[in-house]
């Protein structure tokens, strides 16, 4: 089905409305029950566009079961839902509502800015920015506090579902040093609600699990799980998105007066902006991931190493040569921007994050081509997008022949949909 901007936007919606649960979203019915810490701050974007107070809501819901230390939980289990793998009960992590005991890429500095410099409703935006400013950047000192204990201006990710992209190529090398001895017997749910080929592997759900049940052994103490995850992998897209917020919340704190808050992100930013360029390949042409464990750059070409746009790290001649890339990348499929190299053996245009196409990372990536000057880059990825909800509103699709896969009627897909017709409207206008 071919949509023109209204109808998008009216589908958008709909399936904005569909997934409301009044405080919160959900990512899908069925397959994601709870809520999520990126699809919530991303899907605020495209909540604004009808209903600003509830985009508010959105991220204060998510905000108010921040943990003591800092940490922002990448899920938080409102209701009791069994068709969900693996929820409360695996976890374990004594808050008083469920969370999960990891976190996520954090977005909500950069969506609190969106909101607040673009909302019609000022005086709304400055009381709810005054009053969740305070919790996303108690989350940003968290990072570099409890995942960057030696203080090189990068943080570590401990578990592959932290980068949000599970199951991506680059963690292949650093998650096989993850044991599987001793893992509780369990039951994918994901699997009953979707093909099995668009999913991640068993052998990496065991991993997984192992994971958490080596956290959850040392009790969630953020003080311990650095040093004590055979997987410490530092991601140049999670860590862009990090400095890309954290440059938000210092220009969202200037706005509200807040010049300590905001001096304190600003230098942040600088001791992560002079570490970031040893992420840079001259072999592969962009930016690769660290193993921290053996300091090495990982061999990996996945849409993460093309994210640091998203904050504009690196020099020109860097940004174009990601740009060449995302050119290379969309020529070697009908629709960008794949996850994954398609080039690389490994690539799998229908396996979740080793291959097929997300439209918040679409989102991001050309964002962040247009900061850099590259427009018309920038305006190729959204067309890119606006294309593929032909194949309806799904959470990732194939980019070689367009198909919609994993859950149906998406909510972030809705989201970033709803806001790229907005975004283009307006500039028309």
């Amino acid at each position: 089905m071919t949509f023109d901007d209204s109808t998008a936007f009216e589908r958008a919606a709909t399936v904005l409305s569909e997934n409301d649960r009044g405080t919160y979203t959900v990512p899908t019915k069925g397959l994601y029950p709870f809520q999520w810490n990126w699809d919530s701050c991303l899907t605020a974007l495209g909540q604004r566009h009808i209903d600003e107070a509830r985009a508010w809501t959105e991220i204060e819901t998510l905000a108010a079961h921040q943990w003591p230390d800092g940490m922002i939980p990448h899920i938080i289990f409102h209701v009791a839902d069994d068709g969900y793998f693996p929820g409360p009960d695996v976890w374990q992590t004594g808050r008083p509502v469920p969370t999960s005991g990891i976190t996520q890429p954090p977005v909500m500095g950069f969506v609190l800015r969106r909101l607040y410099e673009e909302a019609k409703d000022k005086g709304l935006a400055e009381a709810k920015a005054r009053a969740l400013i305070g919790a996303a950047d108690a989350w940003h000192r968290w990072f570099y506090a409890a995942r960057d204990p030696e203080g090189t201006g990068l943080v570590a990710l401990l578990h592959p579902w932290e980068s949000g992209r599970d199951n991506s190529c680059d963690w292949d090398a650093a998650l096989a040093r993850v044991p599987t001895d001793g893992i509780e017997p369990y039951q994918r749910r994901d699997t009953s609600h979707v093909d099995a080929a668009q999913r991640p592997h068993k052998a990496e759900y065991d991993r997984y699990l192992w994971l958490v049940q080596r956290f959850r052994g040392l009790g969630w103490d953020n003080a311990k799980l650095h040093d004590a995850s055979p997987f410490r992998v530092v991601d140049p897209g999670f860590n862009a998105i990090l400095i890309r917020s954290d440059e938000d919340i210092a220009a969202l704190g200037e706005a509200l007066g807040m010049t300590g808050l905001a001096t304190a992100a600003r230098a942040r930013v600088a001791k992560a902006r002079a570490a970031f360029e040893r992420l840079w390949s001259e072999v592969h042409g962009q930016y690769l991931c660290l193993d921290r464990v053996t300091g090495e750059l990982v061999e990996s070409r996945s849409v993460g190493g093309l994210l640091p746009l998203f904050a504009g790290l690196g020099t020109p001649e860097r940004q174009q040569a990601l740009a060449v890339r995302i050119a290379e990348w969309r020529a070697a499929t009908r629709f960008g921007i794949a996850s994954h190299d398609p080039a690389d053996p490994r690539f799998e245009p229908k396996r979740y994050w080793r291959g097929p196409v997300w439209l918040i990372v679409n989102y991001l990536v050309a964002d962040g081509l247009a900061r850099c000057g590259l427009a018309e880059a920038a305006e190729a990825v959204h067309q890119d997008s606006l294309k593929l909800i032909e194949g309806g509103f799904a959470e990732y699709y194939d980019p070689v022949t367009g198909q919609g896969l994993g859950g149906g009627n998406f909510t972030w897909t809705a989201a970033m949909v709803a806001e790229l017709v907005r975004k283009r409207a307006e500039a028309v206008a």
